[in-house]
């Protein structure tokens, strides 16, 4: 090295040392103002919005109080500026099931105008697996980091963020976006079946879908995927005799039913995800009665809508083969809720979620294989091919337990500032 080099050695250096700097700064990129601070200034809020919403006991068949409640979401989303209408569930759109409520909860819709041209579609539901009577022993409390609630993981705490959300958004004035819709149901814990097809009317009219069930404790995620839930109902019908004295004059509904149980004990395949396990049974009257009826239930789960009509058809050939002549056995196929299947779409937004996170030192989890359970996401996504991303809520634990269901305080910071920020920059195109 001559003396020239030497003497411009230390400069260089200084030059290289800033430019690693700048790109250190720019790859720890800071929390985005006024967001986060806005975020810190609604957690308070958030949590007496959700002791509110945990105060009101809304089972899916509780009418009364998803009547209450729906009007407590309807009034704050007024407040917020959004055009609500309460919606009774239209019967020609019902899909019923066996255990579809009489009485089906109102739908919240809520539209909120901008000055853009994307447009959002937010959801959540209302409704709980909880029985009336339950909240006098299990109130809103709030221990350390937890608050705990009936249905406060799933779903009140879906509601409170999108509500407090929309008013960090509002405090901002923010309106680029074009539209953002929001609709709590009141029936989601049984399957939807009167807003299911309003959930996949909007989410193929909207450009991107935000689905607010709890991210899980110890796992900071959203998901792209959830499993497809449906039920198989065997409904056996024999003949009644003395069990003692005239047996044989008897067809025993009992043995044939088990004999169908354990004729489709093989139907699941771990290839491909898809999943059928008998959960319930019921036969006979009387112990000295040979049982004239009996029936089942089995849970189905599937990853792939496509593999409903595979499952059906071999239940339906199964059943064909019979143990006990002259019974008869009759089967209902339920598709309770199609799966959310992963697309690039999707893939590629929550990667940007993922970006948005680690602003403020977080790292957001995508899941892209399902645990089992199913959500009103899929609904949505059925007839669009627009991104749509489930677990946007607060990590919770305990779902449709008696006493030990709670959301994380410590985290509805960081979801609020990840919501707002993800509408915000899907309505601007940077995302």
């Amino acid at each position: 090295m001559d003396s020239t080099q030497l003497r411009t050695f230390p400069s260089c250096i200084v030059l290289l040392t800033i430019i690693l700097l700048g790109f250190g700064s720019a790859a720890l990129a800071a929390p985005v103002e006024p967001i986060a601070s806005l975020a810190a200034k609604e957690k308070a809020p958030l949590l007496a919005t959700l002791k509110d919403l945990v105060s009101i006991e809304s089972g899916s068949g509780d009418r009364e109080g998803l009547d209450k409640l729906a009007a407590l979401i309807a009034d704050r989303l007024r407040t917020l500026g959004g055009q609500v209408e309460l919606i009774e569930p239209n019967p020609a759109d019902v899909y019923r099931m066996v255990d579809t409520p009489k009485e089906i909860g109102k739908i919240v819709h809520a539209r909120f105008t901008g000055t853009g041209t994307k447009k959002i579609l937010l959801i959540a539901h209302m409704d709980t697996v909880y029985l009336r009577g339950m909240l006098a022993q299990q109130p809103f409390r709030i221990e350390g980091n937890r608050a705990y609630g009936l249905g406060i993981s799933d779903d009140k705490q879906g509601v409170a963020l999108i509500i407090h959300t929309l008013t960090m958004l509002k405090a901002m004035n923010f309106r680029d976006y074009g539209e953002i819709t929001v609709l709590i149901n009141g029936d989601e814990e049984v399957s939807s079946p009167g807003s299911r097809a309003t959930i996949t009317r909007l989410g193929s009219e909207h450009d991107f879908v935000f689905s607010g069930e709890a991210s899980r404790v110890g796992s900071d995620r959203v998901s792209l995927t959830t499993a497809g839930i449906g039920a198989v109902l065997l409904n056996v019908t024999g003949k009644a005799s003395h069990a003692g004295s005239a047996p044989e004059l008897g067809r025993n509904a009992l043995y044939e039913l088990s004999h169908q149980i354990l004729q489709m004990r093989d139907l699941s395949d771990p290839a491909t995800g898809l999943k059928l396990n008998w959960t319930l049974a019921n036969a006979g009257t009387n112990r000295n009665v040979i049982p004239a009826n009996a029936s089942a239930v089995a849970d189905v789960r599937v990853l792939r809508i496509a593999d409903y009509d595979g499952i059906e058809r071999k239940v339906r050939e199964r059943i064909k083969t019979q143990l006990i002549p002259d019974t008869k056995v009759e089967m209902t196929f339920e598709r309770r809720r199609p799966p959310l299947e992963v697309t690039p779409a999707a893939q590629a937004l929550a990667r940007h979620g993922a970006r948005i996170y680690s602003e403020i030192g977080m790292n957001l989890v995508i899941a892209d294989k399902s645990p089992g359970g199913g959500t009103d996401a899929a609904f949505a996504q059925l007839k669009t091919k627009a991104p749509v991303i489930e677990n946007f809520g607060l990590r919770g634990f305990g779902s449709h337990s008696n006493d030990a269901e709670y959301v994380e305080i410590d985290s509805i910071e960081p979801r609020l500032y990840l919501l707002s920020r993800m509408i915000m920059d899907v309505s601007q195109g940077k995302h």
